[in-house]
């Protein structure tokens, strides 16, 4: 390895400023002494700072917009040319594009989840209905059949099919009954007009 692949050179910026500990500034300056390359990197950057503190003491009342700091702001967020390299941008593109497309998959098996759920939900509560109506249906043929046979005391033969032509009939009466009444409700509405 050469002297100039162990060189760190973003510590230079960081040893000017006095960021760095005692033990890490002892390395860096006996570095300095045995590389020219950082050694020139060093010169130039302290030449920038004196260059840069002498142009401000210069100037020192600078006529600037009232939100100059949020437009730098904006402009620093927004503009990411010159920060990364084109392959670094890439392969960015293709990790968020990755996100994405898993982020997608799983809300969408999460929501398929869920309408499952609610379909199974709805078809249990339909079969719970027809269900319930079986029963009452049930129940009621019964319940005439045996209260048929207690009107009936005796005179009905005991069979599930005699219990269900009873229903039948009982419907029958009802429903005849219904539309002798609807038929005279309708007549007498002709008759007003």
């Amino acid at each position: 390895m050469t002297n100039e692949t162990k060189c760190r050179r973003d510590r230079i910026a960081a040893f000017l400023d006095g960021e760095l500990d005692a033990a890490a500034t002892g390395r860096l300056e006996l570095h300095l002494r045995v590389c020219r390359p950082c050694n020139s990197e060093l010169q130039a950057q302290q030449l920038f700072m004196c260059a840069l503190d002498s142009a401000m003491s210069r100037t020192p009342d600078l006529p600037v917009p009232h939100n100059f700091s949020k437009m730098v702001a904006a402009r620093a967020e927004s503009d990411m040319r010159g920060v990364r390299e084109r392959v670094e941008r890439k392969r960015a593109f293709w990790f968020c594009v990755i996100l994405a497309f898993s982020s997608f998959t799983l809300l969408g098996a999460a929501a398929s989840k869920a309408v499952i759920l609610n379909g199974e939900a709805r078809v249990a509560k339909i079969i719970g209905v027809f269900e319930f109506l079986w029963t009452a249906f049930r129940d009621a043929t019964v319940g005439l059949t045996v209260i048929s046979r207690v009107v009936s005391g005796g005179l009905i033969p005991e069979t599930p099919f005699v219990g269900l032509v009873a229903l039948l009939l009982c419907l029958g009466i009802v429903l005849l009954s219904l539309l002798i009444s609807s038929y005279h409700q309708h007549h007498e509405v002709q008759l007003s007009e």
